[in-house]
């Protein structure tokens, strides 16, 4: 085990229809291979022992004998190994014959499962030959072993894993047996199938394995039957899937002679994510399952997972660009709703030349336009002040004009100097008093200009600034609407990129500066002409904070995990010490500035993680961080 994670393999192996010998070597190969690639779990495909197309010949008694000698034979073959493995064979019990998965572990049969849904339908003709096991009372057996639908396997010695079974048709009925097993607390689920092709069954199959694991909160390995079936009608291309809550892990080539695919599945997860959702009910006691000890030994495992770096923002460009329209949608109809309710026809907006300012005038005039309301009702004011330098100021008068809204600037340097002499300041002493005198200044005029336009002050601050506290209170942390509040800066900077590429014309160049521009508040005097104070080097890389926000309240994983994960995402680009030394800044902001989120203004959410004290983030302003500092130590 490492850091929550269990490495598991799905595996097709190349079968000889009724040739049980030549099935079981097979399998024991792959399982050995398995083995040595670190897997602690391996799943074959139904009736692989004897073929899955064996069809009659599932009544002659000698080809049923020698696969349950051969199905005892792969459990001593195995024995050495640590690893699970579930092989599909075809099992009497009691004058009955069963589809099912058995079970093995150091040298024993643990399990046998029976396939629940029979389908005699299309190409499918189960049951001709196969009994349902539904019905099957808790605390069957086929000699001393556990037989039945209802087992779930508990690897106790391994947080967290336990697993159940259905077999192929299972998973495609209306109500799977895999989400009793769900609720019985099982967080892994195993199918093994043989699921032949035809046009488009893939995709469908791929999107019900998904599904199936989102429901149910679930890593789902499904192994699928492949090469060496017979092809006289059907066709089976071992397509093996590797699931996880509704997020693809893995999955194989379809058409290949034999593989293995292998997942590392994040058992923290799952058990997290249920716990968070209280309408997910686990009632570990349910009395119509069996607990079966499965002693598998806890091991390191190395961790072959991609990690993406940027868990807010999609990788696949078409995604991401879908991802960021729908967001935009999201914001302007928040601000569209909050205008009409109060009958708003006006918004003042501090513009700077910087990201988070300019998505928010940019989401600021898709509300208007939405309303049929005039862009002049939009003032948005440039105030620049000490720190300002031409660049962001340029790029914020020619936004501003070219989209038509109502321009104001204001400069705050006499205002705050004044300031600054009445709470007998030295404006010398570059110190956080003449940072924020300069911040709250900007929102004292907005606010006032809202009052005289009878109108709202839009916020510009994003979720980033927000987990770190990086705002001065009552200043830029305050407004009557803020936009971007769920918005990591990851994020805003794609946003606004995407607005850029599909609004080609007489703005793209501009936006397109301001994304060149470094992020910085803009408080220090510049230092020949050229901005002085970047806000990534004063609190580290904004890539780092919103992979550290996203992993702690999406999942509440540990920051020994967190950065585990990062060393894992960044590696060749941040070496173990700097992600260290910024995972602890994090930490100790995110504890001390909870103050700054207890009174957010209101602000839509657009994700699965946000900071909003009336939603998401219920925490105390005065918790101590010692312990995760400790952690991380």
């Amino acid at each position: 085990m490492n850091n929550g994670y269990v490495k598991v393999a799905a595996a097709t192996p190349k079968i000889v229809i009724g040739d049980c010998g030549h099935n079981k070597l097979e399998i024991a190969k792959m399982t050995e291979e398995a083995y040595k690639n670190g897997a602690q779990l391996i799943v074959f495909p139904e009736l692989c022992i004897t073929g899955y197309t064996a069809s009659d010949l599932f009544w002659q008694k000698n080809m049923l004998d020698l696969a349950f000698e051969k199905i005892n034979e792969l459990a001593k073959d195995t024995k050495d190994m640590e690893i699970v493995s579930v092989v599909g064979a075809p099992i009497r019990h009691k004058n009955k014959l069963y589809n099912c998965g058995v079970v093995i572990y150091a040298g024993e049969i643990k399990g046998i499962v029976p396939k629940s849904f029979i389908p005699s339908y299309s190409e499918f003709y189960e049951g001709r030959h196969f009994t349902s096991g539904e019905g099957i009372k808790k605390g069957e057996t086929r000699g001393e072993i556990p037989f039945g639908t209802n087992l779930i396997f508990d690897c106790g010695n391994i947080e967290n894993f336990t697993f159940a079974i259905e077999i192929c048709e299972d998973l495609w009925v209306p109500n799977p047996p895999s989400t009793n097993h769900a609720l019985a607390g099982a967080n892994v689920i195993l199918n093994l199938s043989a699921s032949d092709e035809i046009t488009g069954k893939a995709d469908y199959r791929r999107k019900l394995v998904e599904m199936q694991s989102a429901k149910n909160i679930c890593a789902y390995i499904y192994s699928d039957a492949g090469d060496g079936e017979s092809s006289t009608d059907l066709v089976f291309a071992g397509h093996n899937i590797i699931a996880e809550n509704g997020t693809m892990v893995a999955q194989s080539k379809r058409f290949e002679s034999s593989n293995i695919t292998y997942g590392d599945i994040d058992l923290d997860k799952i058990a997290t994510e249920r716990q968070r959702m209280t309408t997910f009910y686990v009632n570990p006691d349910n009395e119509d399952y069996m607990n079966v000890s499965v002693k598998l030994k806890n091991k390191e495992v190395k961790v072959d997972r991609y990690i993406d770096k940027a868990p807010f923002v999609p990788s696949d460009t078409n995604k991401r660009n879908a991802r960021c329209e729908e967001i935009l949608e999201i914001q302007t109809w928040g601000l569209r709703r909050r205008l009409e309710h109060t009958g708003c026809s006006n918004a003042v907006i501090g513009i700077s030349g910087g990201l988070d300012s300019t998505l928010a005038l940019l989401v600021t005039v898709k509300a208007f336009d939405a309303l049929g309301l005039d862009r002049k009702g939009i003032h948005a004011v440039t105030m620049p002040g000490f720190g300002t330098t031409d660049r962001t100021y340029l790029n914020a008068v020619e936004l501003i004009k070219k989209l038509g809204c109502d321009f104001k600037e204001i400069n705050i340097s006499e205002a705050v100097t004044l300031h600054l002499a009445q709470i007998e300041h030295n404006i010398e002493n570059h110190d956080v008093t003449y940072e924020n005198a300069q911040a709250r200044q900007r929102t004292y005029l907005l606010m006032d200009l809202a009052n005289k336009y009878n109108g709202m002050v839009i916020g510009t601050g994003d979720m980033s600034e927000l987990a770190l506290g990086w705002a001065t209170y009552n200043g830029d942390h305050m407004s009557m609407y803020g936009v971007n509040a769920g918005v990591p800066k990851t994020l805003v900077r794609h946003l606004v990129k995407y607005y850029a590429d599909v609004n080609e014309g007489k703005i793209s160049n501009i936006l397109y500066d301001i994304l060149d521009t470094p992020v910085s508040p803009e408080l220090l005097p510049p230092k020949d002409g050229v901005i002085a104070q970047k806000t990534e080097e004063l609190v580290g890389p904004y890539e780092l904070h919103d992979f550290f926000l996203y992993y702690m309240l999406r999942f509440g994983y540990t920051p020994k995990k967190i950065q585990f994960l990062a060393e894992l995402a960044f590696d060749g680009e941040y070496d173990t010490e700097t992600i260290k030394k910024w995972l602890k800044t994090f930490y100790r902001r995110f504890f001390s500035q909870q103050f700054k989120r207890s009174c957010l203004p209101d602000g839509p959410k657009v994700g699965t993680v946000a900071v909003s004290p009336r939603g998401d983030l219920r925490m105390p302003s005065d918790a101590s961080v010692k312990e995760w500092l400790d952690e991380i130590k």
